[in-house]
């Protein structure tokens, strides 16, 4: 196999991996990952953009499955699957584009997560809050799981991101 096809073949691992564990982690902590009032832990994934470009593709995938799974439990509408993936699609780009200064990666997945969703939640499930007070309560969730968790898990990953990236670590 030549050089290019191995980066095709590593970028694809990477990102159905990324996809896989982001699934695996909102899936098995349904009961805080799904509805109005969420909490996704696997949201401190959305700092892998960091480390790979594979990251970017696998986030957006491993969201648009999780709302799928959430959508056949009856959790999630359809207007969730489509808008709630497109803001971790815009935030795990975000990162990426701001992969140079790793204390500015957390914030195009809060920001990007506090605008689109309370959105969602109004016009998707009808929720009677004000759009302010759900950016306000969607974006301590974002901290949380992003800001904080995330930054914890990109300090735990900087030491051995080479070993786990491979090539295609920044």
């Amino acid at each position: 196999m030549n050089r290019e096809n191995s980066k095709k073949v590593q970028f694809m691992a990477q990102a159905s991996m990324i996809a896989a564990l982001y699934t695996a982690l909102t899936v098995a902590l349904a009961p805080v990952s799904y509805g109005a009032v969420q909490f996704r832990i696997s949201e401190a994934l959305c700092i892998l953009p960091y480390f790979t470009p594979a990251a970017v593709p696998g986030l957006f995938l491993g969201c648009l499955i999780s709302n799928g799974v959430g959508a056949a439990m009856g959790t999630t509408v359809v207007l969730d699957m489509i808008f709630g993936s497109l803001a971790t699609l815009i935030g795990a780009a975000g990162s990426y584009a701001l992969r140079r200064n790793r204390w500015l990666v957390c914030i195009p997945p809060i920001a990007a997560n506090t605008i689109i969703v309370p959105w969602v939640l109004r016009y998707a499930y009808g929720s009677p809050d004000m759009i302010p007070y759900m950016m306000l309560t969607v974006g301590i969730g974002e901290v949380l799981a992003v800001g904080v968790l995330g930054n914890i898990l990109l300090a735990m990953l900087s030491r051995y991101s080479g070993r786990i990236f491979g090539r295609m670590a920044v």
